[in-house]
């Protein structure tokens, strides 16, 4: 099901005059508005009126999460705060939280965009849909919530951890869509499990999942765990929480709303764009958000465009599922080495668990990586020959995957903790 026609199937040339005009009003808009732009593009050289089409958006700055902590809290907003009708906040790595804001016209869109991508998902208003993200500053559990009611799904407002609980809800409420982060819902299948449940007789039949990277090997285990269909949603909090992007049946990328959300992909040393199909760092600008909308956003997710038409017939551009973060990237040895890739190494091992952690540190003036994998119960034994023959095996296919060296260090199942919320997947003890 589509659930906007006119806007996620229009044809690429309405679509360009369309971002066009959007853009030219936003442009004007912070111009006058906010000054970190208006300096911004004084800088440049810049007026309004030098900026007519989409093609002008290279000639625009770019705005980074440094920015936004700069001009913590409320010096990006476009729109007096009398008009502001909620607040979100990312948690701040460096004391200070990423605020967004939105106007009463800002909700309506998050609820549209959303009820899209869950239409996107297969979703209708038959379902319940358990959510299973958190609630509060973050942006997931209130964003989905008030797109699952626009698009009139029934709503269990379940919000994260909690397992044993979430599992009752799934069997007494009936819940037929599930939404969460990847991580937790491995977790949950791995709980339904050890409950005794067999999840074939839970009613659940898709899984809505975002808010991190995930490999397509983690996909497939996640459907095979909890017997459901899997669908990617990609957002971030600073563009307007999740909804941004979403996939459809065809699972050949997800579809960005680009009516309000014009992409651009970058090459981050450069800072040059990209053509369709090269892999980079991903770049939106918010040409309808009122409150704070943003210019050319860098996101540091590493994608790629595909302009192509889709077989489910929208048109809307899609985006390659994240295959990481450039700033997640660790160098190692030199070497560039994204979790993704270890984590699609070891959903490929039987005898692995999807619960890893990577711990970089610095020998001398060596760095050392060692992979912490967990392993399935049933594989760990006290009999150091087969613990080696896995390990080994672990330490080869990585290897041969990332092509530096590697320390293999075998888990006891459930000794590595458990992500309720966003996993984290990495120690790196380098004093750089």
């Amino acid at each position: 099901m589509i659930w906007n026609e006119p806007m996620e199937c229009m044809s690429r040339d309405q679509m360009y005059d369309l971002q066009s005009r959007r853009l030219r009003n936003l442009v004007t808009r912070v111009y006058h508005n906010v000054e970190f732009y208006r300096k911004k593009m004084q800088i440049l050289g810049l007026e309004p009126g030098d900026i007519n089409t989409v093609d002008d958006l290279v000639k625009l700055p770019f705005t980074t999460k440094q920015d936004l902590r700069d001009n913590y809290p409320f010096g990006l907003f476009a729109t007096p705060k009398s008009e502001v009708v909620r607040v979100h906040a990312s948690s701040g790595t460096t004391g200070k939280s990423t605020v967004v804001a939105y106007t009463r016209k800002d909700i309506d869109i998050f609820s549209e965009v959303v009820a899209r991508a869950l239409s996107c998902s297969g979703v209708t208003r038959n379902d319940t849909i358990q959510i299973s993200f958190g609630y509060g500053l973050f942006t997931g559990g209130l964003g989905i919530h008030y797109g699952a009611e626009k698009l009139g799904a029934a709503v269990v407002p379940a919000s994260g951890g909690n397992t044993a609980k979430q599992i009752t809800l799934l069997q007494d409420f009936g819940s037929t869509v599930l939404a969460c982060t990847p991580s937790y819902a491995a977790y949950l299948a791995e709980a339904i499990t050890e409950a005794g449940i067999n999840a074939e007789d839970l009613p659940l039949r898709i899984g809505v999942f975002g808010a991190e990277p995930w490999s397509q090997e983690m996909k497939v285990k996640i459907e095979n765990g909890l017997k459901i269909k899997a669908y990617d949603i990609y957002g971030l909090s600073e563009i307007i929480g999740p909804g941004v992007a979403n996939n459809c049946d065809c699972q050949n990328g997800l579809h960005i709303a680009e009516d309000h959300f014009i992409p651009e992909i970058i090459d981050p040393v450069t800072f040059n764009q990209l053509a369709p199909g090269v892999t980079g760092e991903l770049v939106f600008t918010t040409v309808t958000k009122e409150a704070m909308p943003l210019l050319r956003y860098r996101t540091r997710d590493l994608s790629s465009l595909d302009y192509d038409p889709c077989g489910c017939g929208r048109t809307n551009v899609r985006m390659a599922k994240i295959f990481g973060r450039s700033d997640d990237m660790l160098i190692i040895r030199g070497v560039n080495v994204f979790p993704s890739q270890v984590e699609s190494v070891l959903l490929e091992i039987p005898e692995a668990k999807p619960h890893y952690m990577l711990i970089v540190d610095r020998k001398g003036t060596m760095d050392t990586l060692e992979i912490q994998v967990e392993i399935d119960e049933k594989f760990f034994s006290d009999e150091i020959v087969q613990l080696n023959n896995i390990r080994n095996k672990i330490k080869h296919k990585v290897e041969s995957v990332l092509g530096i060296s590697v320390i293999i260090s075998l888990m006891e199942h459930k000794t590595i903790q458990r992500s309720e919320g966003k996993a984290q997947r990495v120690i790196d003890k380098r004093k750089i």
